[in-house]
């Protein structure tokens, strides 16, 4: 049996296990989260490594991609490298391929319509794939970058304008600290409303779900949610406060999606590549393969 270790900076009371048949090779995925502690995420990677089949990185990307461009997050570095013999992967290239199927999935195969609503991306430059379709499908854009990334109550509307954004603060956001810049450890379990114009204006809501989940309001009635790593109480927190549809871009596993980095991490094991040999149409052509599509439920 082949075992896949996702190392992550998130909380520990998301940890889970199961296991699973692909292409004919059984394989233990395991989830351990560090509660926010760099130090003992190094540590956990150096002491299973050469004992585990591939590790995933939660918690942060090494980098973030934005095109043919991309953005080396400092913080992710001392992780990466505390992995010498394992191959260590964190989904950012696999998560833009995922998440641009998520939306032509529900657009071409479930016939959802797209062109004309309004459709917020909480954090763009983490799900760059997700933006661009959703662009292209005919939404009307709204990107939370700033907010919910760095607390400026300041929403962009325009595509060119973001990505002029993001070439200009990236240099110096990427030396930022990890904490600055994403929930990690018990700031995952809390919710702050706020920005409530900003839900309220969107038909669709995607993004991390973290970041979806750090401000959201009580009521969400018949909103679209498109993310990806979705516990139970996830689930229940979405369809308490109405949220008609939510599609997680990774497939259900015993009850609950995991990370793109544990299914990034899992191709590794599977193929026996480095994740960094790995390309856009590689990715492709393994998830036709296992026949692996997003997660949709009806909620409301």
């Amino acid at each position: 049996m082949k075992h896949v270790v996702s190392v992550s900076l998130g909380s520990s009371k998301r940890d889970h296990k199961a296991t699973v048949t692909l292409l004919g090779e059984e394989i233990l995925l395991e989830r351990r989260g560090t509660n926010g502690d760099i130090g003992k995420a190094i540590d956990i990677i150096r002491s299973l490594d050469g004992k585990v089949d591939a590790f995933g990185m939660g918690g942060t990307d090494v980098w973030f991609y934005m095109g043919k461009k991309r953005y080396m997050l400092r913080d992710a570095v001392p992780i990466a490298r505390a992995a010498q013999k394992t191959p260590i992967a964190d989904g950012s290239m696999l998560k833009g391929v995922i998440e641009r199927r998520a939306v032509e999935y529900i657009r071409d195969e479930l016939k959802l319509p797209l062109a004309g609503r309004n459709a917020l991306i909480v954090c763009a430059l983490d799900r760059f794939g997700m933006a661009t379709a959703l662009l292209e499908s005919g939404c009307d854009m709204m990107y939370g970058d700033l907010a919910f990334g760095l607390g400026v109550p300041i929403f962009l509307r325009s595509f060119s304008t973001f990505q002029t954004l993001v070439t200009i603060l990236m240099p110096v956001i990427r030396l930022l600290p990890i904490s600055m810049l994403y929930p990690t450890g018990k700031s995952q379990e809390q919710v702050v409303p706020k920005y409530g114009k900003a839900y309220a204006w969107a038909d669709i809501i995607g993004g991390d779900c973290h970041f979806i989940k750090k401000h959201m309001p009580l009521d969400l009635t018949g909103k679209v949610i498109i993310t990806n790593t979705v516990t139970k109480d996830d689930v229940e927190a979405f369809r308490k406060r109405g949220v008609k549809t939510l599609v997680a871009s990774t497939p259900e596993i015993e009850g609950r999606s995991f990370a793109t980095n544990v299914m990034d991490a899992l191709f590794v094991a599977l193929t026996g590549r480095r994740p960094e040999n790995f390309t856009p149409s590689d990715y492709l052509d393994i998830l036709n393969r296992l026949e692996m599509k997003p997660s949709v439920q009806t909620l409301n």
